[in-house]
């Protein structure tokens, strides 16, 4: 098993959050939602995974790089 913690990829603001803690997840999944410039950015699992931890709320605003998410795979 082992933890990964997703990033912010951009500056913005979490405009919905799809997986909650204790969602199991598939590869290329939608955790959360980001907009930013009026764009929307999903944040994916990059495994089949369980959602451990969110570090964020909706209308959270966050930086690029700061953890929004923590998974556990296995």
């Amino acid at each position: 098993m082992a933890e990964i913690q997703l990033e912010s990829p951009v500056t913005g603001v979490v405009w919905k959050i799809v997986a909650g803690p204790g969602s199991v997840v598939a590869a290329g999944d939608t955790i959360l939602i980001m907009e930013s410039m009026k764009m929307e950015i999903p944040i994916e699992s990059p495994e089949d995974a369980t959602v451990t931890l969110l570090h964020v709320a909706e209308g959270d605003q966050v930086s690029e790089d700061d953890p929004v998410a923590t998974i556990q795979t296995g």
